[in-house]
């Protein structure tokens, strides 16, 4: 039986309630895809030490790193049947189809307008709607960043450039339809398969925040980084709404709170490092910044990707128009 089997069997098998002295009332099985040493998964630790601590041992949280659960896609199944009770990840829209508006290309310029609509009130609209999907989200935090381009075969100093490249890209429609309008051949496939297609020369490049680049050591396996910023993303925290449901109210509050507090950190961590992160890769890869009348192709590009998502009626162009009002409600 494979290691990820036989950690999933144990799971199944560990009982919420305990009748030991010391047990703790409730168990909170935690997991993500990302490497222990990740800005996400420190977070999660501090989750994990806060909770713990602020509910006497009540509620004892579980963490696994790395993808020891399995992918994002198979984590967000075992959320939905309860093996697993908390996650972060790229499936945040099948607990709430709003935060696809999130993601679409430019539809915020820098960390603070990002900052100021993840703390919003559409944001905690956007949380809310998860209910009726079966989960409760809590807090909602950044994706890791800004995303950069990174690919083998040339820096991408204009549009023009990335037309044609096989780029990996995260198995969301948003990401899918983006890389197309940029005429860049979408490659979807999870992240951690990435590095050996890199490898292998199955794919040229994919596009992610530097935290995630550096994380998953996609480094040493690229050779250009070119900088838009052309998309950050929402990092909520997915929680099966029954087990959160089970909490007595003293328990929800605190839980709520503490969660309200890690992806705060998360957030300050992953934008104090950005600046470093991009210096160090810098050893391994050609850096360049698309900016002026460059960056204007790309944004110029990627319009269409608001009008595929309106049409479709997954949000109304008024909800974009209230996400960037939100965004930019702050200053």
């Amino acid at each position: 039986m494979s290691l990820k089997k036989n950690l999933l069997a144990g799971l199944a098998c560990i009982i919420v309630s305990s009748t030991g002295a010391n047990a703790a009332d409730f168990t909170f099985k935690y997991a993500n895809d990302q490497p222990e040493s990740a800005i996400r998964s420190k977070s999660m630790t501090f989750f994990k030490t806060e909770l713990e601590q602020r509910t006497n041992g009540r509620i004892e949280v579980q963490n696994y790193f790395s993808g020891m659960l399995g992918t994002e896609r198979e984590m967000m199944d075992q959320l939905t049947t309860g093996l697993l009770q908390g996650t972060r990840g790229g499936m945040f829209a099948e607990a709430s189809a709003h935060y696809n508006i999130f993601l679409l290309p430019f539809l915020v310029e820098n960390w603070d307008q990002m900052e100021c609509l993840v703390r919003s009130d559409f944001t905690k609209k956007v949380q809310g709607a998860a209910a009726a999907n079966g989960y409760h989200i809590p807090a909602t935090g950044i994706s890791q960043g800004f995303r950069a381009h990174t690919n083998n075969v040339r820096a991408l100093t204009k549009v023009d450039d990335i037309k044609g490249l096989k780029m990996r890209v995260p198995q969301q429609e948003v990401y899918i339809e983006t890389a197309k309008a940029l005429g860049a051949s979408p490659q979807a496939m999870p992240f951690s398969e990435a590095y050996q297609a890199f490898k292998m020369g199955v794919i040229d490049g994919q596009d992610n925040p530097p935290a995630n680049i550096w994380d998953f050591k996609v480094q040493e396996v690229q050779k250009f980084m070119s900088i838009t910023n052309y998309s950050t993303g929402p990092d909520p925290l997915i929680v099966n709404k029954a087990w959160y449901d089970g909490l007595p109210a003293d328990l929800q509050k605190t839980f709520d709170e503490v969660a309200t507090d890690a992806l705060a950190l998360s957030d300050k961590m992953y934008r104090q490092s950005e600046a470093e992160l991009i210096e160090k890769m810098t050893e391994y890869l050609e850096v360049n910044y698309v900016e002026g009348e460059a960056l204007k192709g790309f944004q110029d590009a990627v319009q269409p990707v608001y009008d595929i998502f309106v049409g479709k009626g997954a949000f109304t162009i008024d909800d974009v128009k209230a996400a960037k009002a939100a965004a930019r409600s702050c200053s």
